[in-house]
């Protein structure tokens, strides 16, 4: 990474400190500065009855030849911030580029909502439409869990409940920069804590106050539908594909969920993104780094049963 990119990183890394005390005032920054684009989809916004609870849901249809696949997807924003407006770029820029149409899932927030609330939400739509298949005129196959983050943590745990309960399980799930343990302090067992814990944008005091507000009973901490590195069995999991950034806290973390995965005999893809740090997913679509990922992506889509050449 070039020194001038890092001194600037650096510096807004600062900003969003206190995010316990200010995290309303971030969730009105974060959906001032992220543009509500479509890109030339058609959006429709329809409401899910899901665990006793109407949850939003925004459809993005893509605008030129699209296939039977569907992308169901959480946003980031550490369990806390974001909603379907502010991710309405990256997810219309989704349908058009994967050619999928992406339903994205307006899941409730911390600290009103602690866990499991959102990730239940999460979890509850996701059954609907697996149990409802005629409402996406799909089939069971066509579905794939995506998420960025906070997101890719949701996916991940919506697929071991899924595995747990026995009700549905998807066939593939898309993880980007996952968050998968619950432990992000100095004692972290992974590198990339300390070593990009500090002025990369993404610090390791703001994943620890996030999780803090998503989490706030100590024992929550210790489920595997919070961090899902502490599953005791990965078997029976969707085909996987995981991106990481190189400059990320929670690159180590993500990498060990994938390798975790492939040992208990899941078909894992892994690929770490170069010169990236945590939030690329979000950058304008004709950012190197979104133009890589969704070939990455639909390469994933296309190649899923695990035969192709590795990709890290």
């Amino acid at each position: 990474m070039n020194r001038y990119k890092r001194m600037a990183l650096k510096a807004l890394s600062y900003c969003g400190n206190n995010l316990k005390k200010n995290y309303k005032i971030y969730r009105k920054f974060t959906n001032a500065v992220r543009v509500c684009t479509r890109h030339g989809c058609k959006v429709t916004d329809r409401e899910v009855v899901a665990g006793g609870r109407k949850v939003p849901v925004r459809f993005f249809y893509p605008k030129r030849k699209p296939t039977s696949g569907i992308l169901i997807f959480f946003h980031g924003g550490g369990w806390v911030t974001g909603n379907i407006d502010s991710y309405t770029h990256v997810c219309s820029n989704m349908a058009n580029q994967t050619k999928n149409t992406v339903i994205s899932v307006d899941y409730r927030l911390a600290p009103e909502h602690p866990f499991p609330a959102g990730f239940e939400d999460c979890y509850n739509t996701t059954r609907e439409f697996f149990k409802n298949l005629n409402l996406l005129n799909c089939k069971a196959e066509d579905i794939t869990l995506i998420g960025d983050s906070a997101g890719g943590n949701l996916a991940a745990a919506v697929s071991l409940m899924a595995r747990d309960r026995g009700e549905f399980l998807p066939k593939r799930q898309i993880l980007i920069y996952p968050s998968t343990y619950n432990d992000h302090s100095e004692a972290s067992p992974f590198p990339s804590i300390r070593e990009n814990g500090t002025g990369y944008l993404l610090t390791s005091e703001k994943i620890r106050n996030y999780m803090d507000m998503y989490a706030p009973n100590k024992e929550d901490k210790l489920s595997p539908y919070l961090a899902p590195l502490l599953a005791q069995d990965l078997s029976k999991q969707p085909d996987t594909l995981i991106i990481t950034a190189e400059f990320d806290p929670l690159r180590d973390e993500g990498e060990a969920y994938g390798m975790r995965l492939k040992e208990y005999g899941n078909n894992v893809k892994l690929y770490r993104m170069n010169d990236a740090v945590h939030g690329f997913f979000s950058l304008p679509w004709k950012s190197q780094y979104v133009i890589r990922s969704f070939q990455i992506i639909n390469w994933f889509l296309s190649s899923y049963n695990g035969q192709s050449e590795e990709l890290i």
